[in-house]
């Protein structure tokens, strides 16, 4: 199984861009995680934000290959534990497909992103920075894997 993050932004700070190559690095035998990164639709001052939305949900959708179990990241979507994040990997290696996980755009998901998604996750109710997300995403499957493993990377 392959995981494949899809995320709107491009050019991570640096102290992002080394932790998320620290964790894709660890994860690399377990579940190897690509990095697709979009351009962001235009927004600001006489730009229409809903229209910078819909071109990131489209650029999302079209970076998804065909047979992809797809997460995505929502405020609204459900909060998982470090040990149901494993209980979750453990389930989607078994059903064979790849992963992709999703991060929108400043604005969210377009809705059809959304009625994509297989499932949706939140990491909890804090607004985070998207970059940062894309690190703890990262660190968080790197533990789930090692839950499921049997590794003393988590202590809980």
């Amino acid at each position: 199984m392959r995981a494949r993050l899809i995320a709107v932004g491009e050019r991570m700070p640096g102290w992002v861009a080394e932790g998320f190559a620290e964790y894709r690095k660890r994860l690399s035998h377990e579940l190897p995680l690509e990095l697709v990164e979009l351009k962001p639709g235009n927004r600001g001052k006489g730009r229409d934000d809903a229209r910078a939305i819909q071109d990131e949900g489209a650029a999302i959708l079209a970076a998804l290959p065909h047979d992809i179990h797809v997460v995505a990241l929502d405020g609204r979507g459900k909060s998982w534990s470090s040990e149901e994040l494993a209980a979750q990997l453990a389930g989607w290696r078994m059903a064979g497909r790849d992963l992709a996980f999703l991060i929108g755009g400043p604005d969210g998901h377009a809705p059809e992103v959304l009625a994509r998604a297989d499932q949706r996750w939140s990491l909890g109710p804090l607004t985070l920075p998207h970059m940062l997300v894309r690190l703890l995403l990262a660190e968080q499957l790197y533990r789930a894997t090692t839950i499921v493993a049997g590794h003393p990377y988590h202590r809980a």
